[in-house]
């Protein structure tokens, strides 16, 4: 394990603690409430959305990184001490198809090696009429602004590990996902470079 991997997921909370304030911690509460049944969350990170779930019937939460997932599992124990929890990335999730009601990815399609296997993966283990929930930063639509995400995409690398200038809408789409609900905000107390969010929900076919 890195220790540039450990330092992050140190650092994370806190350099969140602004954007979850003013808004982000609002906006992963009002997704989730349409989170039932049977629900995997990938890349759950240090668990920022571990005290949203409601009256689901299960939750399976992945994550890829050992820092990361220790942080995790400690916050799990006290706020969903019944969830499973398994170290696996989106790219090659441990289950069998048609498993899940409903998949959670909140900040994460940003930051996987493959975007489209992942949303590959993710529609092989939902059921036919299951919904992915997504909260995303996104490449803008704005021609000036997707550039300077295009300008600035080296140094989002470096700091956070991730792509700000993803089109990420159009590879759920084209994934065959059929979008269902969709609102276009901005992440709050942000770079202008990773400003852009998605939030809503995909039905499987």
């Amino acid at each position: 394990m890195s220790l540039r991997k450990n330092v992050f997921a140190a650092l994370y909370d806190p350099m969140s603690r602004k954007s979850e304030d003013a808004g982000l911690r609002a906006l992963r509460r009002g997704l989730l409430t349409e989170a039932g049944g049977s629900v995997l969350e990938i890349g759950a990170g240090t668990g920022a959305n571990l005290a949203h779930y409601n009256e689901v019937e299960s939750l399976v939460f992945t994550e890829p990184e050992p820092a990361m997932l220790r942080r995790l599992q400690k916050k799990a124990r006290d706020e969903a001490p019944l969830a499973k929890i398994l170290r696996a990335p989106a790219e090659d999730l441990p289950f069998e198809d048609d498993s899940f009601d409903t998949v959670v990815s909140t900040l994460v399609l940003c930051g996987v090696d493959d975007q489209a296997r992942s949303l590959r993966e993710i529609k092989r283990v939902l059921r036919p009429g299951g919904r992915l929930l997504f909260l995303e930063h996104v490449r803008s639509d704005e021609a000036a602004l997707a550039r300077f995400q295009d300008r600035m995409n080296w140094l989002n690398r470096i700091v956070v590990d991730c792509d700000c200038n993803r089109p990420t809408l159009t590879t759920i789409e084209a994934t065959g996902f059929s979008v269902s609900q969709l609102e276009r905000t901005e992440m709050p107390k942000a770079p202008k470079f990773v400003r852009p969010l998605i939030v809503g929900s995909a039905v499987a076919g």
